[in-house]
This record gives C-alpha cells, structure tokens and sequence, in this order.
C-alpha cells in the first residue's frame, strides 16, 4: 500500500503548500522525495534525510514551548507506545535536527522522561488534557505515580493544571488512548471529542463515559467546558478484519484553516467538517487519510508543528 501512503502525504504536503505553510519533511530519502513534488509544493519543503522507524512525528518530535520571547524544545523520551515498537531512530530526531542546524532555539534533553506529543493537549494558557490510560501505562514511566507525572508535566511544559480523563479508547488503538484520537482543547472554554456511535460494546461504553467525565470538568475560570461532539467514523477494518482506529479528533490546527482527515464516508465526513468549521470559525480543508488509518494513526498523529522562528531561514 505504499502507492496509497505516498498519495496521502502529498495531498497533506499541498494542502500545507495552499497555505503557505513552510514544511520540513523528514525521510532518508527527503531529497528526493522534494524533487518529486509539484513546484508549488516544493517550494514550502524543506528536506532533511534522516532514517526513522515510522511515519508518527507527533510521538517524537519537539514539544515546544515558550516563556516570554524564548522558544524550547522539550526533547522527550519516545519509547514505541509504551515498549511496543522499535523507536530507536525515532528517539533521536529531535537532537538531530539542532545538530544539523535546521532548527534554532533553547533545546532541552528531557529524554528521561517519556511523553509523545498525541498524549497531552494544551490550550496554551496553562491547562493539560490526557488520558490516565496512556501517561501512567507501566511501560512508559512505570516509576512515577500520577501525583508525580502530573508534578512533572507542570514543571516541563510550565503548566498550572492537569485534567485527566479516566475512560474512552478507540479499538485498534496502538498508543493506549491518546488523547488526539478523543478530545481536543479547541480553545480555554471548548472541548472538541470523539461521539460514542451507534455500534454497542466497550468502546461505545467508554467514550459515553468519557463524554460524562468532559461534563465535569471546569475551565480555569471555574466553569463548564463548551462540549462539542464530533461524529464517530463507521467501523473500518484491515484486510484481517481487524478494527482500525479512525477518528476526526485527529485534525490539525493551522493559523489559516484547520486540517482534517476524511475516511470515505461523506456524510459522516461532512458532517465532521461543518462541525470544526463552526467551532473554529475558519475553513476546513480535508484529506483522506484511510492509507494511515489502516497503519493505526491518522492526520494529527503523522504532523508536528513548532514556531515558524525556529526553522533557519523560513522565520518570517
């Protein structure tokens, strides 16, 4: 299916390129694969050849944040979802790309501590949103209780708060219910999430009882969060008829339009897009993602964006 795959990400690549948004591509072959793109799109393509294990660069790259005017790159420990796949080239990205002088800033070694990048959400003012299942799994940072991770989470993304979220998961979820595939922080007062769907059985059960818990939580200024539900894709399965974890949570966020993966069902798809649209207030632009959601992720799971200022020559 790689046909399928490198289709998809050219489409992600000129929807990037239609916004004028500056794109580093990671591959050991970046160089030619730039060659092989439209003008159009090359032109906002910055190629950078470097072997990895996967394609999830929201798992292992930089979680950046700022203090005042200065930028950090949090460089976390990225172990395969918890020891379940190799992650060795991944894990090095990050320290690569500051060696290689690609990107500029303060660079912090954080790979003590494991956290990819689809796990937490942030509003930017001080509010974390994850999931208990994924940040206390024993094979991440099995030592720590969530006293301690919450603790920490705080002190290295300077946070003020952490809401987790004990139910909901997707089957044929790989990463232990990361948050990018249930609920985002569409702003300090609105919560995007994943519908619980028609079909019974454990999933649905979880994501109702996850839509119960988002209905406790209180914003940072003491009230309810605005709660907007995203419909949930009909069941897709693998050629082994093995559930696959599709989601329109996995959408990313531009300053021009929102990014949102599509799976073939255009009312549902629609639907998805009216609704981030809405809540957004700025266009949809959408790109079907069924190649990498048949390879457990989607959209959001295989971008990672940071500040324009810290990529050398394309700060302004």
């Amino acid at each position: 299916m790689l046909r399928r795959v490198d289709m998809c990400y050219r489409e992600i690549a000129s929807a990037m390129a239609s916004l004028r948004i500056p794109m580093l591509i990671i591959h050991p072959e970046a160089e030619r694969i730039t060659r092989s793109l439209a003008p159009e799109v090359a032109e906002y393509t910055i190629p950078f050849s470097f072997l990895t294990n996967d394609t999830w660069t929201r798992d292992y790259g930089q979680i950046t944040v700022r203090q005042s005017d200065i930028w950090t790159a949090c460089d976390f420990k990225f172990n395969g979802w918890g020891l379940k796949f190799a992650a060795d080239h991944d894990n090095l990205v990050t320290s690569a790309l500051f060696d290689k002088g690609i990107i500029r800033g303060d660079y912090e070694n954080l790979l003590g501590f494991v956290l990819e990048g689809g796990s937490i959400e942030s509003d930017g003012r001080g509010t974390i949103l994850t999931t208990s299942r994924c940040l206390l799994s024993p094979n991440r940072n099995g030592d720590l209780d969530r006293i301690r991770i919450e603790r920490a989470l705080c002190m290295k993304l300077g946070a003020e708060r952490v809401l987790w979220l004990d139910h909901g998961g997707l089957d044929g979820d790989d990463t232990d219910s990361h948050i990018d595939t249930l609920a985002r922080l569409a702003s300090p007062d609105t919560i995007v999430y994943c519908g619980a769907g028609t079909m019974e059985g454990e999933q649905h059960d979880g994501l109702v009882a996850m839509r119960k818990q988002l209905s406790t939580f209180l914003t940072a200024a003491g009230q309810p969060y605005d709660l907007v539900e995203l419909p949930l894709p009909r069941q897709m399965k693998d050629d082994d008829g093995a559930p696959l974890p599709a989601t329109y949570c996995n959408y990313l966020v531009t300053p021009e339009a929102i990014i949102m993966p599509t799976y073939n069902q255009p009312d549902l798809d629609k639907e998805a897009a009216r609704t981030l649209e809405k809540v957004y207030s700025r266009a949809v632009l959408t790109v079907d993602c069924r190649a990498l959601v048949e390879q457990h992720g989607s959209l959001h799971c295989a971008t990672m964006q940071f500040p324009r200022e810290m990529l050398i020559g394309h700060d302004k």
